[in-house]
């Protein structure tokens, strides 16, 4: 009843709203107005006309009627007794056809004779006068010296004529009525005809807002009026749209395989300066070269931050230009182990647990596995303080192998959740200063792992309040669909 009530009252709001209504339900509505105004003028001119006529030929078979009457009598005036009416036809007779009412009378007002169920026609009134819903004509009766002896009242009823008047105009409103039906029904074909056009052109565009492929094709026109030319403008936006798309994909392509290329080979000069660096450490001895290890101390620790950055770089870049390493199938839990074997010596103080009941088979690369469950590892000891818990969890469900890393740190506020997968987002914590700033490519390299693995990352809250990162691989038995890299992260 709730979603009913909710469709009334939008329906309801629609239609107090015509800008809200459909372009076609406009067309008709106002189609069907300028029909039936035109129909209400046109029935109104005509319906007065037909009923003037009808009264009028009324009115004339009323005056016919008398005149002949009093063509036809005869009033008698004998010297001894009353007048009479003589040489008539029966009042009858005459009045039975029309169901009206007549009567003859003297020059006095008196009735001489009158039709059978005659019913009271006023007093004599030359020409016409309404009686009591009777129209009523009044003639005079002439001798033949032209004196006038006598008069005839002829009468019949206003209800036939207004009987035949009212359903004239009942035709009258049932065709305006049927004609606005049918302006309404002939507009809505018309203009739904009129709008397919449009239509088809809105099914495109939502398709492709949909699929966001503008290599779609917008349908072809088949009339050259405003409709066409829209299709072929939209056309042509989206030709150029989809060039323009081809266009920066191969940049953008060209800039991926750049940075894997330029990545790869800072790799040997890195490798060397940290190979002279370490052996130019290991002469410095003495008290008097202090000064000189100290600054050696200081550039190996940055060229070896410059090396882990030019790894993750590389792996991200390698991701983003398809470059995936060879899949075989491998135990996740044995990578999960060895993975917080080399996080230990990290965790200081705080508490460990890891959770993993059995060998878990999935298909992957080994490599790419362990920095995954190590960069989550590494992530919770940056932002916990140092007697926080840490724990690392796997278990299988729904065909996919599940890889929990927890923490009881301050957590990922929600609407962060998403944006700390993306490249060189830091997070404010406590124990950032631990080991100091991190890349900013952990997570994004979690992502990215995971993502080549036909698989997924989301953050959420643990139990305890902290933070929670669930990652997703599908496993070896398990119908695993393509792996895919992550284009943009």
């Amino acid at each position: 009843m709730g979603r009913l009530g909710h469709g009334i009252s939008r329906l309801g709001r629609r239609l107090l709203h015509p800008r809200s209504w459909p372009v076609r339900w406009r067309l008709a509505t106002v189609s069907a107005g300028l029909t039936f105004v035109i129909l209400v003028l046109f029935g109104g001119a005509i319906g007065q006309i037909a009923t003037q006529r009808i009264r009028d030929d009324f009115n004339s078979e009323v005056r016919s009627a008398v005149q002949i009457l009093a063509g036809e009598f005869r009033v008698v005036y004998p010297a001894f007794g009353e007048p009479q009416a003589q040489q008539g036809p029966s009042l009858d007779a005459f009045t039975l056809p029309d169901d009206a009412s007549a009567r003859v009378l003297d020059v006095n007002g008196n009735i001489l004779g009158e039709s059978t169920d005659s019913v009271p026609l006023g007093s004599v009134h030359r020409g016409l006068s309404d009686y009591r819903g009777m129209r009523v004509a009044a003639a005079a009766i002439t001798s033949e010296s032209g004196e006038v002896t006598g008069y005839v009242q002829y009468g019949r009823s206003l209800a036939h004529v207004d009987a035949t008047v009212d359903r004239v105009w009942l035709l009258i409103g049932a065709g305006i009525l049927g004609g606005t039906l049918l302006a309404v029904f002939a507009g809505v074909a018309i203009a739904g005809r009129a709008m397919r056009p449009i239509a088809s052109l809105t099914e495109t565009a939502k398709k492709i807002a949909t699929t966001r492929d503008p290599s779609e094709r917008m349908p072809e026109p088949s009339n050259d009026d405003e409709v066409g030319e829209l299709a072929r403008t939209l056309e042509q936006m989206l030709r150029s749209l989809d060039a323009a798309r081809t266009e920066r994909e191969e940049t953008m392509q060209k800039q991926r395989e750049f940075v894997a290329d330029a990545s790869h080979e800072l790799r040997t000069p890195l490798t060397s300066v940290l190979a002279n660096l370490e052996l130019l450490q290991a002469s410095l001895h003495g008290d008097e070269q202090a000064e000189d290890r100290e600054i050696v101390d200081s550039a190996l620790r940055s060229s070896r931050r410059m090396g882990r950055l030019v790894s993750d770089l590389l792996l991200l870049a390698r991701a983003d230009a398809g470059r995936l390493t060879a899949h075989r199938r491998v135990d996740l839990a044995e990578i999960a182990g060895d993975a917080a074997a080399e996080a230990a010596p990290l965790m200081g103080k705080r508490e460990f647990v890891l959770e993993n009941d059995r060998p878990v088979r999935v298909e992957g690369s080994r490599d790419e596995l362990h920095r995954m469950i190590l960069n989550l590892l590494d992530n919770a000891i940056r932002h916990t303080q140092p007697d926080a818990c840490v724990e690392l969890r796997l278990r299988e469900e729904g065909g996919e192998a599940v890889v929990e890393v927890g923490d009881d740190g301050p957590g990922i506020p929600e609407p962060m959740r998403r944006q700390v997968f993306d490249r060189f987002v830091r997070g404010q914590g406590p124990a950032d200063t631990v080991r100091g700033n991190g890349t900013g490519l952990g997570l994004a390299i979690v992502s990215a792992v995971a993502a080549s693995h036909g698989g997924s990352i989301e953050a959420a809250e643990s139990n305890s309040g902290g933070a929670l990162f669930r990652a997703r691989i599908p496993l070896a038995d398990a119908k695993n669909p393509a792996a895919k890299p992550l284009e943009a992260l």
